[in-house]
C-alpha cells in the first residue's frame, strides 16, 4: 500500500488556518487531521479529542520525556505536541495527514520528515489580522496585542515553507491549498517511494 503524505500548515494566529483546515477536511476525504495535545485551557466552543487533547502540564512533560511527540512547542505560555505514533500509523495506512502547527513545530517536523509538504498561510495585511483577532472575540485586548507582536516574528519564517497562500478571499485560498495538497503526492520523491515497483519495471533492461 502506498504511504500517505504529510501536510504541514503554518500561519500566524488569526490568519484563518483553522477555518481553512476544517473546510479542507470536508472537501477532501483522503485527508485526516492530527489532533494535538495541549496544556492550554479548553475554550467554551472546543471539544475534547476533536479540537485538542487537553492534558495537564505534568502529563505533557511526561509524554515529552518518553519521546511520544513528533514535534512539540511552547506558544503563548502553553505546550503543544503531536503524537508520533498516531501520525506514523495513519501514513502507513495510506492516509494523508494534516498537521496544523506553529513555525517551531513545523521546523521540527521538517528535520524528521523532509518529504512532508509545508504550506504557509498569510493574511492580506496586518490590519486585517488585527481585525480578525478582534472580531472572533476570544481574547482580551492585551492578548490580541501580544498575538500581533508574535505574528510579525512568525511571518519572518515564511521562506521555510514550500508554498505560500494569502488568505484574502477564503474560497480562493481554499482552492489553492486543495491544489497543493493534491499535487504534493505527485512530487518525484513521493512517487519514487510509492511507485517503486512500476519504476523498476519501466527501467529494467529488455531481453531480446
Amino acid at each position: 500500500m502506498p504511504l500517505g503524505n504529510l501536510i504541514v500548515i503554518t500561519a500566524p494566529s488569526g490568519a484563518g488556518k483553522t477555518s481553512l483546515v476544517r473546510e479542507l477536511l470536508a472537501q477532501d476525504s483522503s485527508l485526516v487531521f492530527s489532533v494535538s495535545f495541549t496544556t492550554r485551557p479548553r475554550r467554551s466552543e472546543e471539544v475534547e479529542g476533536i479540537s485538542y487533547h487537553f492534558i495537564s502540564k505534568d502529563e505533557f512533560l511526561g509524554r515529552l520525556a518518553a519521546g511520544e511527540f513528533l514535534e512539540s512547542a511552547q506558544v503563548y505560555g502553553h505546550h503543544y505536541g503531536t503524537s508520533q505514533r498516531w501520525v506514523n500509523e495513519q501514513l502507513e495506512a495510506g492516509k494523508n495527514v494534516i498537521l496544523e502547527l506553529d513555525w517551531q513545530g513545523a521546523a521540527q517536523v521538517r528535520n524528521l520528515q523532509p518529504n512532508a509538504c509545508f504550506i504557509f498561510i498569510l493574511p492580506p495585511s496586518l490590519d486585517s489580522l488585527t481585525q480578525r483577532l478582534t472580531e472572533r472575540a476570544q481574547d482580551d485586548q492585551d492578548t490580541i496585542d501580544g498575538r500581533m507582536r508574535q505574528a510579525r516574528g512568525v511571518i519572518e519564517h515564511v521562506a521555510e515553507a514550500d508554498y505560500v497562500v494569502v488568505n484574502d478571499d477564503f474560497d480562493t485560498a481554499l482552492r489553492d491549498i486543495l491544489a497543493i495538497v493534491r499535487a504534493s503526492g505527485l512530487r518525484v520523491k513521493n512517487q519514487e517511494r510509492n511507485l517503486a515497483e512500476l519504476m523498476t519495471s519501466l527501467t529494467r533492461p529488455t531481453v531480446d
